[in-house]
């Protein structure tokens, strides 16, 4: 007996679901590290009209003073908190099939609402739908992952990432969140370019960066993302150098380093991760400075994902519209991407 659309969508839902559930999103693939751990520390919230917003202490607006005896004091009204206010977003990705397509695969629909599918249509239909599902979700992960690095001059819709939330140029006129960097030196991430490749300079210049980002708040950077060039870069003068310390951390039985981004060197105590995705978009935008020659100084607690609740990874089955024979699935996602700490941050490049 063949399927009724009910009972396609219902077999469709109950597998996208199996997926999800067994595959979770939050084990993401390797080449995906900074997603990975943007999802590994994302934050819900309920949803808004425009923003999502960061409630920031910019100044403790002192009327501190020295007095004595009977001298008069003075008191003010202070005025210590702005907003920053970052715009959400949705991601969709989504595939059909086509009654053909469905007969071509054994399976046949009808809309005798009292069709049973037999054992081997359900067989071939779950058969059919594994592969167009493990790419749906495949293909989600990519996207996001390009969005979260780009800074969201790519699409009016997209959501800025990282590349707008920690920029090379911190005191161009931008606007992060709503708040000008250009205007308010207390919302600019730390920066240092052009880093030559000798052991003297990179190894200082991160040492310097690395106190820039502990300055206001004593929170050190606890996730150093580098693309390829950096990472050779600091490999060869790490070795150089000896008082360096370079761990060998073992990431599973053996000793055997189950990652590929995780690269075994180490500055502070901090693994370099190396992002496969810098070399994607420097060859898709051609950036300056390169994505190759990027390594990022991030403090995960005041940077974050922030998907609408209930809207992270949600599986779609869009009714079949009246005039064409094609059945619908996708996935959908809401979300911002928001910091809350800008001078916790620091991007470095090498020359």
């Amino acid at each position: 007996m063949p399927f009724t659309t009910e009972q396609l969508t219902y077999g469709a839902k109950g597998a996208i679901d199996f997926f999800l559930k067994n595959d979770p999103i939050d084990q993401i693939n390797i080449a995906h590290p900074l997603l990975k751990k943007l999802i590994s520390g994302k934050k819900e919230w309920g949803g808004g009209l425009q923003y999502v917003v960061e409630q920031l202490r910019f100044s403790n607006d002192s009327n501190a003073q020295s007095y004595f005896g009977d001298q008069q004091v003075t008191y003010n009204r202070k005025r210590t908190l702005d907003q920053a206010k970052f715009t959400w977003g949705d991601v969709h990705d989504g595939f059909g099939l086509n009654e053909d397509e469905l007969k071509q695969n054994g399976i046949i629909m009808t809309d005798d609402r009292n069709a049973k599918a037999t054992d081997a249509e359900k067989v071939q239909l779950t058969n059919l739908l594994e592969e167009n599902y493990k790419t749906l979700k495949l293909g989600t992960e990519n996207f996001l992952d390009l969005m979260v690095h780009r800074n969201g001059s790519a699409s009016s819709t997209d959501v800025p990432g990282l590349d707008h939330l920690i920029q090379t140029d911190p005191t161009a006129s931008s606007v992060v969140g709503t708040i000008n960097q250009s205007t308010n030196t207390w919302w600019r991430n730390n920066v240092q370019l052009s880093i030559t490749g000798t052991t003297s300079d990179i190894i200082d210049k991160m040492e310097i960066q690395w106190r820039e980002c502990t300055r206001y708040g004593g929170s050190t950077p606890d996730f150093i993302l580098c693309g390829s060039s950096f990472l050779d870069a600091y490999r060869n003068q790490a070795g150089a150098a000896t008082n360096r310390p370079i761990y060998v951390e073992s990431k599973g039985k053996g000793g055997t380093q189950l990652d590929a981004s995780m690269s075994g060197l180490y500055f502070k105590g901090v693994e370099l991760v190396w992002d496969p995705l810098f070399d994607v978009l420097q060859t898709a935008d051609g950036s300056s400075p390169s994505w190759l020659k990027r390594c990022y100084f991030i403090n995960t607690k005041f940077i974050n994902l922030r998907p609408i609740k209930g809207n992270w990874m949600v599986s779609r089955t869009p009714p079949r519209v009246y005039d064409r024979y094609v059945h619908y699935f996708g996935l959908t996602n809401s979300f911002a991407m928001t910091i809350s700490k800008r001078n916790a941050h620091s991007v470095l490049a090498i020359s």
